[in-house]
């Protein structure tokens, strides 16, 4: 069991999803300040999709990748500055290198749980240029504990400096959690680390389900602040993980600071559990599907929750932000079919 435990915070990027990726350069140099202030080791900052993925399809952000990661940059002195990087959405030559001109430290690579092979070459060349580089695995409760150590595998022997599972839905209970932990830290030599969301209220939990099975890099968010219901609530994480004994490096008070900060200033409202939260996690649908499927299925006058364990069924991931149209289209179909079907 560790007794440290890295702190990533992507309360400027996860958060970003839950404004419609409409954070300020105001405010985000207000909360990197908080952050930095109360220690937090790494601060993730960018477009709630990531590095490179401001666009019709995902939502514009307010402000472009260089203006927000410049804005945080200034502020950051010794908390990191991280961000979250999709190949697809984001390139080498372009995204990743100007990245690394404005002082980028940490490169988190992301992928579906299925599909580690599409980060090798970003993972390289930030290893390459003597970049901190974690992989990540999303959507990681759709596979088995063994096929998501393998992908995770393929991470570290790409040069990984450790791999990070998300649980992107908010579908896991804490022994699921545990043995997926307990895998990957069997079967890597490279820390594991632990994303949660709460739609089922577990975020917390999970996350300490995870330390306490190996993992020793774990996120949070501010209030929560993020996708869906939230992510893990990094004020309480850190006074739990503190009260059963873990040192974090983070001051709890400017932490607390930090997130009335956040509250204040960054959000319209705490995240907080709602139905179709709770559909979300039960479907297994990525959360921050949750506005797409709220406005669509108001538009087509199909019950937001079908559409949810529609898409479940579905196996639609993050970036097939289409196929929520597709399945409210077929689902209001069957609508109007079922009354001459039963009559």
């Amino acid at each position: 069991m560790p007794s440290k435990v890295l702190i990533s915070d992507p309360t400027l990027r996860d958060g970003n999803h839950a404004v419609k990726h409409q954070l300020t350069e105001k405010q985000i140099a207000r909360y990197a300040a908080a952050a930095e202030a109360a220690g937090v080791p790494i601060v993730e900052v960018g477009h709630g999709n990531g590095l490179g993925a401001s666009s019709l399809q995902v939502g514009e952000s307010a402000v472009d990748d260089l203006t927000m990661l410049k804005a945080a940059r200034r502020e950051l002195l010794n908390s990191k500055l991280g961000i979250h990087v999709m190949p697809g959405f984001a390139t080498i030559n372009k995204d990743i290198k100007r990245a690394i001109e404005i002082g980028v430290d940490v490169f988190r690579i992301g992928a579906h749980c299925t599909e580690a092979d599409i980060t090798q070459r970003h993972i390289g060349f930030v290893r390459d240029k003597g970049k901190e580089v974690f992989g990540v695995l999303m959507m990681s409760h759709m596979v088995t504990k063994e096929i998501l150590a393998e992908e995770a595998s393929k991470m570290e022997s790409y040069g990984a400096e450790g791999v990070v599972i998300m649980d992107s839905a908010g579908a896991y209970l804490p022994r699921d959690v545990g043995g997926r932990i307990a895998e990957l830290v069997k079967r890597l030599q490279v820390p594991v680390g632990f994303h949660g969301h709460n739609n089922l209220g577990m975020a917390v939990a999970n996350s300490l389900a995870a330390v306490e099975a190996g993992a020793t890099i774990v996120d949070g968010t501010a209030r929560g602040f993020g996708a869906g219901a939230g992510n893990t609530p990094l004020e309480v994480l850190v006074a739990v993980l503190e009260k059963m004994g873990y040192s974090t490096g983070i001051n709890l008070y400017k932490m607390l600071d930090a997130a009335d900060l956040a509250e204040k200033e960054l959000m319209p409202s705490v995240p907080s559990i709602k139905s179709v939260s709770i559909v979300s996690g039960l479907a297994g649908v990525f959360s921050g599907f949750a506005k797409h499927v709220e406005r669509i299925s108001g538009e087509y006058g199909v019950d937001s929750r079908d559409l949810f364990f529609e898409l479940g069924r579905r196996k639609v991931v993050a970036g097939q932000e289409d196929l929520i149209l597709e399945a409210a289209m077929d689902l209001a179909s069957q609508k109007k079919k079922a009354p001459a079907e039963t009559s």
